[in-house]
């Protein structure tokens, strides 16, 4: 398409650096600050500097706490990937490819592995909360990611609400097969379902905010010991599996064939998804240079490590016709190939952590991806600010959460759920060009994860994404459609006027000393010896830390005096 030709500029990141009058200075137009950047174009497709995105993550009052290891984010990852979606869609899957749906695992995950790919290459060198959003914003221009970022305000915050649903459908199964008891339906289901609100999708939606709300590091924690729990329910279902292990169900391997294989891998892709929900820990990485790509491949990995043999399992001790006439296809086939009826509740136990644990992530990922938009003056700016006492965006996450459990308590969610889907889809799509964007306008910029192959893996990422696109219903295209229009209306009539772009820029002319047309938010210049707020600072892991003398990813040798990456 030439998008990244079109939009070839000269960048002046804020590193970059010349020599005035025997003095060290840094290498600012005129004087001050370049805080960000529009390349060639202007108004609604002007495009963030990279720069100036990882500059503003320190500003006083809207910084995050960096405070979430390496392991803590990959326990985010696995927490947002499995949920229900394991123990619900190897029966769906098994009906329709028989014994070869351990192939339709694979195939999906080798799918989601494109795009995790190109999170992992952009997360590195973008460590920004907003993750696709933060992205597009940085490649493709504002208007873009205005799109995007709201359709991750609908994907996020549908996903949360509707999980919350079902935790509170799994907390009922676990009552009724483990005490014998259930909470009445009047204060369990939605009002759509028969009932009044859901009690128990508002208590879940409540908790993890307050959780989130005291801090992340109490949450990440939290997080780890929910996947701990349900690691240790799917270890169990796997050793019990494999010690009544047969091998006569699994002829006919592939009765439908290749065609049966790939459409179970169509329904299967969205129970990998999640993984994309780490990149909005960005900012409270400890080192995200090296730690997200590891959590984000880490996460996918694992996952796909324990959804093969749980459905090697299953298969080797239940017919697929045993496990796809099951609601719960798990426990249907510890029943029927181990005798041990008594295992549904701890199958159900393991879907209520499950479900918790995705609750939390998204829930997270929500408000990250949020908090990077009011910080960037599309949504209301005052919602950016840090709780000083617990080093999160307090405010904004409590707003959230009340909304959502009222989402999640009273409106019926069924007909928008298939939004989730797509949203996603469409966030890979453009994650994957981000990518092939970003290595054509910004080929010298640091890139500690590197998408090898590229653009040809990007591609591959877009294809497969695109063609699930296609597959959804009409209905959920159309409710796309009209989400994003009615998005368009809001951007038109608050995020174009409010936005930081034009509120703090002054325009440097064509021709001017970066180069080309750029906008720029500005700074009172500082004294030249001075570090800037937000400069990398050495062994603080964020892209831009240049050892003295040294090098970093993507020169060609030692810096020098007006060198200018």
């Amino acid at each position: 398409m030439g998008i990244g030709a079109s939009r070839r500029s000269s960048c002046v990141p804020p590193r970059a650096s010349a020599t005035v009058s025997g003095r060290r200075r840094s290498g600012r137009p005129g004087g001050r600050r370049a805080m960000a950047g529009s390349g060639q174009r202007a108004g609604i497709f002007a495009i963030r500097d990279v720069g100036s995105l990882i500059t503003e993550t320190h500003e006083q009052g809207t910084e995050l706490k960096r405070a979430v290891s390496a392991t803590q984010l990959t326990a985010m990852g696995v927490g947002a990937i499995i949920g229900t979606g394991i123990f619900v869609v190897i029966g769906e899957g098994s009906a329709i490819a028989g014994p070869a749906v351990i192939l339709s695992f694979v195939l999906a995950a080798v799918a989601c592995a494109f795009s995790a790919l190109s999170y992992a290459e952009l997360a590195s060198s973008i460590p920004v909360s907003g993750s696709a959003y933060t992205y597009t914003y940085a490649t493709l221009g504002e208007l873009v990611a205005w799109i995007i970022g709201w359709d991750l305000i609908l994907e996020y915050g549908v996903s949360v609400a509707a999980i919350a649903v079902g935790w509170g459908g799994n907390l009922n199964a676990f009552l009724d097969s483990a005490f014998g008891v259930a909470l009445p339906d009047a204060i369990a289901t939605s009002p759509e379902d028969g009932g009044v609100f859901n009690l128990p999708a508002v208590i879940v939606v409540l908790a993890i905010t307050f959780l989130l709300v005291r801090g992340v590091t109490e949450s990440a924690r939290v997080n780890l010991v929910m996947v701990v729990v349900k690691l240790a329910v799917l270890v169990f279902f796997i050793v019990v599996a494999f010690a009544n292990f047969g091998t006569g169900n699994f002829t006919p391997f592939a009765p439908e064939g290749v065609d049966g294989v790939t459409a179970a891998a169509a329904i299967i892709f969205f129970a990998y998804i999640g993984f994309d929900a780490v990149s909005t820990g960005s900012e409270e990485a400890r080192n995200p240079a090296k730690d997200l790509p590891l959590a984000i491949l880490g996460s996918l990995a694992i996952c796909t490590v324990f959804y093969v043999l749980t459905v090697v399992g299953a298969i080797g001790i239940a017919t697929p016709e045993q496990m796809s006439a099951s609601d719960a296809p798990l426990a249907a086939a510890l029943d029927e190939g181990a005798g041990l009826n008594w295992a549904a509740a701890i199958l159900a136990l393991g879907a209520v952590v499950a479900i918790t644990s995705v609750v939390l992530v998204i829930f997270y990922g929500q408000t990250r991806i949020f908090f990077a938009m009011c910080r960037d003056g599309l949504m209301p700016r005052r919602l950016a600010t840090v709780n000083q006492r617990y080093g999160t965006p307090a405010r904004l996450t409590i707003i959230l959460g009340l909304l959502i459990s009222v989402l999640a308590a009273l409106v019926p969610l069924g007909t928008i759920v298939e939004l989730v889907n797509i949203g996603t889809l469409f966030a890979f799509v453009l994650v994957n060009v981000g990518v092939i964007v970003l290595r054509r306008t910004r080929p010298d910029m640091p890139r500690p994860y590197r998408v090898p192959w590229s653009p040809v893996l990007p591609i591959i990422g877009i294809i497969f994404a695109v063609y699930l696109m296609t597959d959804l219903p009409m209905d959920t295209w159309i409710r796309f459609i009209g989400w994003l229009a009615l998005g368009m209306l809001i951007y038109a009539a608050y995020g174009y006027r409010h936005s930081r772009l034009r509120q703090d820029s002054d325009p440097v002319p064509a021709g001017g000393p970066s180069g080309g047309s750029r906008a720029a938010f500005t700074r009172p210049e500082s004294r030249p010896e001075e570090p800037q707020p937000g400069d990398a600072r050495p062994g603080d892991g964020r892209p831009g830390d240049v050892p003295p003398g040294g090098t970093r990813p993507g020169d060609d040798g030692p810096r020098r005096d007006g060198d200018v990456s």
